[in-house]
């Protein structure tokens, strides 16, 4: 696992679920491309396409979507949220629920809606037995959207997907999935769960860059959106520049939402991070990053001066926990970690780690131990 990341030795790389850092064989694409970009320019631009090509065909298979005509590339998570929150025709009297916990990004896309006459309901999901039956429950004749994180940010709690499509379909309620939190990590199944929508930038669990970002739109619900942006990336023929054609013809898949110009260092870069993972097998690294949380849950349960904050049970979670000190400034417990290079984040009122496949036990255990000395 070592040879997939070069991290400097002394860092304790604790905080996948913020930036990851990239593997070598990312690395190694980016500096090819850009090496090839300043010695011939764009001269083999279409191979750059292919890998753009590339890159769609492996996120489908990341999310077992039914074809590439429902993945586009964006910048970010938060521009597939808008794309829904404004592309929608809300009603004056339609509600949208959301968890309480939600992370900013999918909350104040929906919570904007509310000069419209949208009711956002936001209903706790933490700390309670049925977190899925909670959102169910709040869902009524008037709910539009259900949208929610596959794991919540600040303390890791994963919820069943499958359960929420399910009720979601049979209330002919659309179901968006802020999946930022589990791709890359966490096997993803996208027609299971009957998600309409699926976002999630590349900059964490599946170690890319920041700025480029997986949307999925299931095809039917595609038309459903109207488009708020507009460039010539977007269009059925794109690449005829010239025709003068009065009536705008977009494409008749998810590239409608790709407005402008591709990343392409971007896509280069993330297409480099998803070969590997899938090369590895989501499977494969979904034990690994499991057994890294169980085995930080395990060693921490045992310290009396400790507070989990994280779920513990099988199934509840997924690369996340969060945990608390007892009767010490847990603010400057955090800084000591930092200062001892263990990179990781303040967040649902406690420290959080978040280890991905490849961390290595012998670093958690340094972690670990600056924790339970902490005074």
């Amino acid at each position: 696992m070592k040879a997939y990341f070069q991290l400097d030795e002394n860092i304790i790389h604790l905080n996948h679920a913020a930036v990851a850092p990239w593997p070598a064989v990312t690395r190694d694409a980016v500096i090819a491309f850009a090496r090839e970009n300043a010695a011939t320019g764009s001269q083999h631009y279409d191979r750059w396409m292919q890998t753009e090509q590339q890159l769609k065909q492996r996120l489908m298979q990341l999310i077992n979507a039914a074809s590439t005509d429902e993945i586009a590339l964006l910048k970010n998570t938060s521009e597939g949220l808008s794309l829904i929150a404004r592309g929608l025709r809300f009603q004056a009297g339609d509600n949208i629920v959301i968890p309480a916990e939600e992370f900013p990004s999918n909350r104040v896309v929906w919570q904007a809606l509310t000069a419209q006459g949208v009711d956002v309901r936001l209903i706790p999901v933490q700390d309670i037995a049925e977190p899925e039956l909670a959102l169910i429950t709040a869902m009524d004749a008037h709910t539009r959207l259900l949208s929610c994180s596959s794991v919540q940010f600040a303390r890791g709690l994963r919820l069943d997907l499958v359960k929420i499509g399910n009720a979601c379909r049979q209330n002919a309620t659309l179901f968006c999935v802020d999946a930022i939190q589990s791709l890359g990590a966490i096997a993803f199944d996208v027609q299971a769960c009957q998600a309409d929508f699926v976002v999630a930038d590349g900059h964490k669990w599946m170690c890319g860059p920041e700025g480029t970002a997986l949307f999925y739109c299931r095809q039917p619900v595609q038309d459903t959106l109207q488009l708020q942006q507009y460039g010539w990336h977007m269009l059925k023929d794109a690449f005829n520049f010239s025709h003068q054609d009065t009536t705008i013809e977009f494409a008749g898949n998810a590239q409608r939402f790709e407005c402008g110009s591709p990343n392409m260092m971007g896509i280069t870069a993330l297409n480099a991070s998803l070969g590997l993972l899938l090369d590895i097998g989501i499977e494969t690294i979904q034990e690994k990053v499991t057994g890294n949380v169980r085995y930080l849950l395990d060693h921490l349960q045992t310290c009396s001066d400790i507070t989990l904050l994280s779920p513990s049970e099988p199934g509840r979670y997924a690369g996340i926990m969060t945990f608390r000190k007892q009767a010490v400034d847990n603010d400057k417990l955090y800084q000591q970690l930092q200062d001892n290079d263990v990179i990781c984040a303040c967040r649902g009122g406690g420290i959080r780690f978040s280890p991905h496949f490849y961390t290595d036990r012998e670093k958690m255990d340094k972690a670990l131990e600056l924790v339970c000395d902490f005074r």
